[in-house]
């Protein structure tokens, strides 16, 4: 309790401040510095996954995530909520599996006001800090919202990304206080085909960003009965230079022989499987795809399979109860497009201080 009445006291931050200095860090994203840069060159050296191209791709996005039009309106939707005087320490156990995973998560929980307790990744504890480094820099005041732990304890919430297996135990050592656990989720791309190549190739973006690693990343096509895939895989075969990463086509190797040991049905494009089969998630290196007779029948497979989805890439528009997307932009989501679908701040800034337990 002296903890926070030093914070509520001492700290002269309110909205407008917070948007203010987080404005200002998308400025300082954008126009990067040497030791930045140093970061994104050297980030495969602890995680191979984290090429320098896909590293430098997840700064930008958060430097466009933190443009002061999508600040505003991203304000906008929230404004309405109670202004926090009794700041609340918010754990935050962050995933990472693809650079700076994390960051909105802490984003949402600095802008509503609260102290982020953050136990970073041992797979990305570099990136996400330097960053939050600059933005103290710019506002000192935020030093004061930021804390970092190995072993969380002394919390009033948690917010925690994992798998499935670990969500069982996140839900056991959480469960007495607010929450919100997230699952393992894979993201989904409808085809009619009457789609153009360039559609197409966008979708490969969708499938191949940070080597598909992200639950945003396509795992997934739901295609016509009889659906031609000869134009599919013209269209993405630019994006071949991913078999060039080792770690990736070990994977594509394995799952290959696999395949041929058991007989198993597949296209093969020499960079990526293609398999029939009707489970969202898919192997590294592997897409798997399920035919669909009508709308009907395709409604319903979404609908059934909603709570496993993140997003769904579409060229039309459909009902769905997931975020719809169109190609090429699953992994550029927007502020107010929460993980699983469920709105942080308005967790924050209401259900927190009214609803006791999980979500």
């Amino acid at each position: 309790m002296k903890f926070e009445y030093f914070l509520m006291n001492k700290s002269s931050l309110n909205t407008e401040d917070r948007l203010k200095a987080l404005i200002e860090l998308g400025e300082v994203l954008r126009q990067g510095d040497e030791q930045l840069e140093q970061l994104i060159q050297t980030a495969a050296g602890y995680n191979p996954w984290f090429t320098a191209g896909f590293t430098k791709k997840a700064t930008d996005a958060l430097a466009e995530m933190l443009r002061a039009d999508a600040m505003r309106s991203w304000n906008a939707q929230w404004a309405h909520y109670p202004v926090v005087h009794n700041p609340k320490k918010i754990g935050l156990i962050l995933a990472g599996n693809i650079p700076m995973v994390g960051f909105h998560d802490v984003l949402c929980v600095l802008a509503a006001g609260h102290i982020a307790l953050i136990k970073c990744s041992s797979q990305d504890n570099k990136l996400l800090p330097y960053i939050l480094n600059k933005l103290c820099s710019i506002e000192p005041a935020f030093e004061k919202q930021i804390l970092y732990t190995e072993k969380l304890e002394n919390f009033d919430a948690v917010i925690a990304t994992g798998s499935n297996n670990t969500s069982r135990y996140f839900e056991y050592y959480f469960g007495k206080v607010p929450h919100i656990i997230r699952k393992n989720r894979n993201s989904v791309a409808i085809l009619r085909g009457d789609e153009s190549k360039a559609d197409l190739h966008a979708l490969g973006t969708d499938i191949f960003d940070y080597f598909g690693l992200g639950c945003r990343n396509v795992s997934k096509l739901m295609v016509p009965e009889e659906y031609d895939f000869r134009l599919f895989f013209e269209a993405i075969e630019s994006f071949s230079e991913i078999s060039q990463h080792h770690k990736y086509h070990n994977n594509y190797d394995y799952h290959k022989s696999i395949f041929l040991v058991n007989g198993e049905s597949h296209f093969d494009n020499g960079f990526l499987l293609l398999k029939k089969d009707t489970k969202l998630a898919s192997p590294l290196a592997v897409l798997h795809y399920e035919s669909y007779a009508n709308q009907v029948e395709l409604s319903d497979e979404l609908l059934n399979k909603a709570d496993e989805i993140q997003c769904i890439a579409s060229m039309h528009p459909i009902e769905s109860a997931n975020q719809v997307v169109p190609f090429g932009a699953t992994q550029q989501p927007r502020l107010w497009d929460y993980a699983d679908g469920i709105n942080l701040m308005e967790f924050l800034l209401k259900e927190l201080y009214t609803i006791p337990g999980k979500l």
